[in-house]
């Protein structure tokens, strides 16, 4: 065995599990075996991780990497983004989000602030965050080495504007994605700058990725909600909460079954910070019908129509798939 797979062993039998076993996950349709005494089930045996790393993913379901992304790079992503917001760039297929609540652009000021980039799988400088070396090696520990970049995001939480619609419901990514299996599924999360409760941090419920998706919907909230932005209907509200402080360049990754949000931006500036959902290309799509993830379905099929013109022909999963794009390996079923 390495001496990796020796560490975990004695980390393993340190923890009490009340002699219960771990299940072990799925890429594609085969199951995964590894040498251990208890099999690791979120996780996959690259080495990469420390054992002290995988066990904490295993718990908690998010593992924070410090320092992880220069500030080089951020700072182009920054400049590449007020290119966008000053609309001197123009991106295929790109989704430009602003606050219900708030009037002012930090660059445009006859215009609302953006909140958010969706989809900038077209534009070469920020996808670049995408294939990062330094990002695709943690990934690869969850998704093994076929990687799909799925879903990409640049959040710009502005100033609340006393309404407290910067906040984002507590919510799981998985009711988004028409693909499976979750396990094979995570998001790199990255901090542009200082990231604190104050200016509106990730809010994390360790543990509850462990447990199924919840059905989720906009939450009744008085200032409004922002497009898209759904929360899971019932949640325990009691469970025990971690708030992720981060410093520039700081990246977590996270199970897309963990419970999380974040609360409102209570600082006079803007808080940014850049992310990308990673899929194994192994996945599959799934159909959706019928199930709990209808309703956002139905929603991304109605702006996709009004945008793009497109009819009943069009699903959702392929939305997802014109979106996918392969930063690793082979591109075997996404």
């Amino acid at each position: 065995m390495s001496r990796a797979t020796d560490r975990l062993k004695v980390v393993l039998n340190h923890l009490d599990r009340s002699g219960a076993t771990v299940r072990a996950s799925f890429t594609s349709a085969q199951n995964v075996s590894y040498h251990l005494p208890q099999t690791l089930r979120y996780t996959l045996d690259t080495d990469y991780l420390s054992p002290e790393q995988r066990v904490a993913y295993e718990e908690d379901g998010f593992i924070l990497i410090k320092n992880l992304v220069s500030e080089e790079d951020i700072d182009q992503f920054r400049a590449e983004f007020e290119r966008i917001c000053k609309r001197e760039v123009k991106v295929p297929g790109l989704v430009v989000m602003r606050d219900v609540a708030i009037s002012k652009s930090e660059f445009m000021p006859d215009q609302k602030a953006v909140s958010k980039l969706q989809d900038f799988q077209e534009d070469p400088e920020l996808f670049r965050y995408c294939a990062l070396p330094q990002i695709l090696k943690y990934v690869q520990c969850f998704t093994g080495p076929n990687v799909m970049a799925m879903h990409t995001m640049l959040i710009n939480k502005p100033p609340d504007a006393g309404k407290k619609t910067s906040r984002h419901p507590m919510h799981q990514d998985l009711h988004y994605f028409p693909f499976r299996p979750a396990d094979r599924i995570v998001c790199a999360w990255t901090a542009m700058e200082r990231v604190t409760r104050q200016n509106g941090c990730l809010v994390v419920l360790p543990g509850t990725h462990k447990g199924t998706l919840q059905e989720h919907d906009y939450p009744e909230w008085e200032g409004g909600v922002n497009k898209m932005y759904h929360g899971v209907r019932n949640y325990d509200s009691n469970h025990p909460r971690v708030h992720l402080e981060m410093e520039k360049g700081d990246t977590v990754f996270f199970h897309p079954l963990l419970i999380h949000g974040s609360g409102m931006n209570q600082t006079q500036g803007f808080r940014k910070a850049i992310s990308c959902h990673y899929a194994s290309a192994d996945c599959y799509y799934i159909d959706v019908r019928g199930t709990t993830q209808e309703n956002i379905a139905k929603e991304v099929h109605e702006i996709a129509e009004k945008k793009y013109g497109v009819d009943d022909s069009v699903t959702f999963e392929d939305t997802w798939a014109v979106r996918g794009r392969l930063v690793h390996g082979e591109r075997t079923s996404l």
